[in-house]
């Protein structure tokens, strides 16, 4: 063994061990989302007390497990655990004898045995038969898709467009993102129409993005799965999260009313995770202000992200006494220096007026960051100081 080849097995072996870590902490997280599905349906069939809470069981267990800080369990959560359930009952099959103890055998006996199913008429057995036919191995869902895969699978109705997704996802070993590209472009609805298939495939996986596992560690779930802060592990550049602690610091610094309240906020809308990267509340302005920092030429596709993170704010974050949020995009093209700011609506003229005092000038906010651009630039192109 040689230097080179010490170093090439040490990094062997991390990447081997990374990838078996990464791999372990989604089984383990689809296996708890699918077994709180499992407890759910049980509870709604066989439930001593299920009569006291009826159509409010949901939101009842959410305020519960709320209370005891059970983490990822929120309504929607729960609702989509409960689907993902009754989706894929094939899962069962790779449970470990440990996670199905004697008190979990006890309190809902058929999660030790067959799937347990309601009386169903003629019809229903028909529909649980065809469904059977389609069903990838339980053990390739779990070992081969994340739980943010499973959840967007989980609400195809069709069992068949569902696994025909499913072994696509498998075989192209398609990002979460790219997933949502196939469906989104009826991938399944064109594969019916087409007279060559393998040839439709091997187009649509040319330019597929694929899942790596060193990403895993970075789905929303997996966020609250094992605790950590969605800042810790965002694939933000260097350059990116020096800029966001400058514009942090210079925003506080400026002595307006800015008070800090989060960084890469994560908003979830429609099922999907994003994620705000400076969010303040303005004291003497009573809103909110969002600030978005795109390491890029501006486009209309960010003021359009952005517009959307102020909706969803003026919709579900304000109380009573806030005035509307308002948003701030900033991006590093010199030229045109585009400073947009989305009003979402603030029709109050004179709440405007006072907006546009209390904020500090699009002008001072873009000649700030192109600033710190030339900044970082320069320490790049500095001769470093040789070792000794």
């Amino acid at each position: 063994m040689n230097f080179t080849s010490l170093v090439q097995a040490i990094a062997g072996i991390h990447e081997r061990s990374h990838a078996s870590a990464t791999k372990a902490v989604n089984m383990a997280l689809t296996t708890r989302n699918w077994l709180i599905g499992a407890y759910i349906h049980e509870y709604e069939l066989r439930g001593l007390d299920r009569a006291d809470y009826g159509e409010h069981l949901i939101d009842k267990l959410a305020d519960a497990l709320l209370a005891l800080q059970v983490p990822a369990c929120e309504r929607r959560r729960l609702f989509a655990f409960l689907t993902f359930y009754r989706a894929y009952p094939q899962i069962q099959e790779t449970l470990s004898p440990r996670l199905l103890d004697s008190d979990s055998g006890q309190i809902f006996p058929s999660l030790t045995g067959d799937l347990a199913q309601p009386p169903q008429g003629q019809c229903d057995s028909i529909v649980r038969s065809l469904t059977a036919q389609f069903q990838v191995p339980g053990k390739l869902i779990v070992e081969r898709l994340s739980f943010t895969h499973l959840e967007m699978l989980s609400a195809i109705a069709d069992p068949l467009k569902r696994a025909f997704y499913e072994i696509e996802s498998i075989k192209g070993t398609w990002s979460v993102r790219e997933l949502r590209r196939q469906i989104g472009s009826l991938y399944f609805e064109r594969s019916g129409l087409s007279k060559d298939n393998e040839k439709l495939s091997r187009m649509a996986n040319a330019c597929a993005q694929q899942a790596e596992p060193r990403h895993v560690i970075r789905d929303p779930y997996v966020f609250d799965f094992i605790g950590i802060r969605a800042g810790e592990v965002l694939p933000e550049s260097d350059l990116e999260a020096a800029l966001i602690n400058k514009l942090q610091t210079f925003l506080l610094e400026l002595g307006h009313g800015f008070c800090f309240e989060a960084r890469q906020k994560r908003l979830i809308i429609g099922g999907e995770h994003c994620f705000v990267d400076l969010v303040f509340y303005h004291r003497v302005l009573k809103c909110h202000v969002l600030v978005d920092l795109k390491v890029a030429p501006f486009t209309h596709e960010q003021l359009g992200q952005l517009n959307t993170y102020v909706s969803y704010y003026r919709a579900r974050e304000m109380t009573a006494g806030d005035q509307p949020p308002v948003g701030i995009l900033l991006c590093t093209d010199k030229n045109q220096s585009m400073v947009e700011y989305a009003l979402a609506g603030m029709d109050n003229q004179l709440f405007v007026s006072k907006y546009q005092l209390e904020l500090p000038r699009p002008e001072t906010l873009q000649h700030y960051l192109n600033e710190q651009l030339t900044e970082f630039q320069n320490l790049k192109t500095e001769p470093q100081p040789s070792a000794r």
